[in-house]
């Protein structure tokens, strides 16, 4: 697959099939998350591979979910890694979002489905992980083979909405 298929067809995926992802794919789509660009080049992400049904169970409850997942990968960053900009503006969350959407791409390509979970209680999940109070966790995702099939076309405005040149333009 291509990086524009990959693009144009990746889909949030909800249900996952009973089947344990290999370990070699999860240090692919890791490493696809380790390679991603940051401010500075600073990489302050950190992720945490959860594979134990009694966490994964204690995490969905912590985001109010039920479904069922071989996998949880949950993306943190520590703050004081990060580049500041001169007005205060840390780009920490830039930069895992970078790194998680290398990692979806890089899961989607591998056969496997992800979602993006950002609501969900940051304190319960620290708790649960040990995670310690300077770090941030900003996103979860489940990692597993789909167990279902997302064909439909996603609703996107159209690039004269989205793209300007040279300035700002009114629409």
């Amino acid at each position: 697959m291509n990086v524009q298929e990959a693009i144009k067809t990746l889909r949030s995926i909800r249900k996952y099939k009973d089947k344990k992802v290999e370990d070699e794919k999860i240090s692919r789509v890791l490493n696809a998350a380790r390679l991603a660009p940051s401010a500075l080049n600073n990489q302050p992400w950190k992720f945490i591979v959860v594979s134990e049904n009694d966490m994964i169970e204690k995490i969905n409850y912590a985001c109010n979910q039920t479904w069922f997942t071989p996998t949880m990968i949950i993306g943190c960053v520590d703050p004081a890694e990060s580049y500041v900009r001169e007005d205060g503006e840390g780009y920490w969350k830039m930069d895992l979002a970078l790194a998680i959407h290398n990692l979806m791409l890089t899961a989607w390509d591998e056969g496997l489905g992800t979602c993006l979970v950002s609501a969900f209680s940051e304190k319960e999940v620290k708790e649960l992980l040990d995670i310690p109070h300077y770090i941030r966790v900003l996103v979860l995702t489940p990692l597993g083979y789909p167990d279902e099939e997302k064909s439909e076309i996603r609703k996107r405005k159209p690039i004269e909405e989205i793209v300007f040149y040279e300035k700002w333009k009114k629409i």
